[in-house]
């Protein structure tokens, strides 16, 4: 494995806390091989003040400038030549990294990722997939933002770039798919839905009909399937009402000394809970369908959640996400 490269400037709290996620990364895996993508000097300095070991495993590729969450689809796009995220992703296109992490501007990888590193052939529209825990473990959602308009095969190659990563990375076998709509009847939903449903009931294996939006929680299919728009609206939802409750969760404990020692008895059921919920466990979104591993950690990633990036991206590598995806769009037909 050639290594993975990092944007040491992607996120909220870059540089510091994406160099220690980069500690612990290397720290938890002895075969990991890290390109620090930043200012030279700026990440010479934080390796020093965090104490980065296994020097010999880290190479550091000066990039000078980055882009902020706050830049436009012109300054990353047709400016910023030398951002870290597109210094990261050349790396990839040149065969010298195996992959790209970065916590990020999400549209400017996924911009930059399409650009730079081009789809794979036959892909019409590469997508963001995201896993999201369910009551039965896990679902993913695809798309969950790259797209917002979309043609019903567009949504029937993100339903086998789906099933791919799910199959190959998570090692669930036989997933099932389901379309997210308003009504589980093949009658409900707009042009959109209901075009495609006709197209997954003849052309997607273990297809099980449209999903309501009070469904996915509960794991009523393995992929979860839509345009961009609806799924990022659908992602963004179950973050916010996640994070409420494990505020609302802690509040209730502190209300006094009865609720303080009903905290202590169910300690173990509240952290058990909060591990499911926090996204920090779960390494990032993948781009499906371009020609490599781009992963996209949240903006608010801390070390942790920075670490599981990097091991999540590395273990993409390793499983050739991106080459059994080309396999399977060559086995599509699409001619419909």
């Amino acid at each position: 494995m050639k290594g993975i490269a990092l944007d040491i400037m992607g996120g909220d709290h870059a540089p510091d806390e994406v160099i220690k996620g980069v500690k612990e990364a290397l720290e938890e895996s002895s075969s990991l091989k890290l390109f620090l993508v930043g200012p030279e000097k700026l990440v010479q300095k934080g390796i020093e003040k965090v104490g980065v070991r296994n020097l010999d495993r880290v190479e550091i590729v000066d990039a000078p400038e980055f882009v902020t969450m706050k830049d436009s689809l012109f300054n990353y796009w047709r400016g910023k030549q030398k951002s870290t995220i597109k210094v990261g992703l050349q790396l990839v296109k040149e065969g010298i990294t195996d992959g790209f992490f970065s916590a990020g501007n999400t549209g400017a990888v996924m911009v930059n990722a399409r650009l730079i590193l081009e789809p794979l052939e036959g892909v019409e529209r590469p997508a963001l997939a995201v896993l999201l825990p369910t009551d039965k473990g896990f679902s993913l959602i695809v798309d969950a933002g790259a797209n917002s308009d979309c043609r019903p095969t567009n949504l029937l190659q993100f339903a086998h770039m789906g099933t791919v990563f799910m199959e190959e990375f998570v090692e669930k076998k036989n997933p099932t798919v389901g379309l997210i709509s308003i009504g589980e009847e093949d009658s409900k939903g707009n042009r959109l839905t209901k075009e495609s449903f006709r197209l997954f009931s003849q052309k997607v294996p273990n297809f099980v009909g449209n999903i309501e939006g009070n469904r996915i929680i509960y794991g009523s299919a393995d992929i979860l399937v839509s345009d961009g728009f609806t799924g990022n609206v659908t992602l963004k939802v179950a973050e916010g009402v996640a994070e409420n409750l494990l505020l609302y969760f802690r509040n209730a404990f502190m209300k006094n000394l009865l609720t303080k020692l009903a905290a202590l008895v169910l300690s173990r059921s509240v952290k058990k809970l909060k591990k499911r919920l926090d996204y920090s466990e779960y390494g990032g979104a993948i781009l499906l369908g371009v020609k490599g591993i781009a992963v996209i950690g949240h903006g608010r990633s801390k070390a942790k959640a920075i670490k599981n990036g990097i091991l999540a991206t590395k273990g993409m590598v390793e499983k050739s996400i991106h080459l059994k995806i080309q396999e399977r769009m060559g086995e599509l037909n699409l001619d419909v």
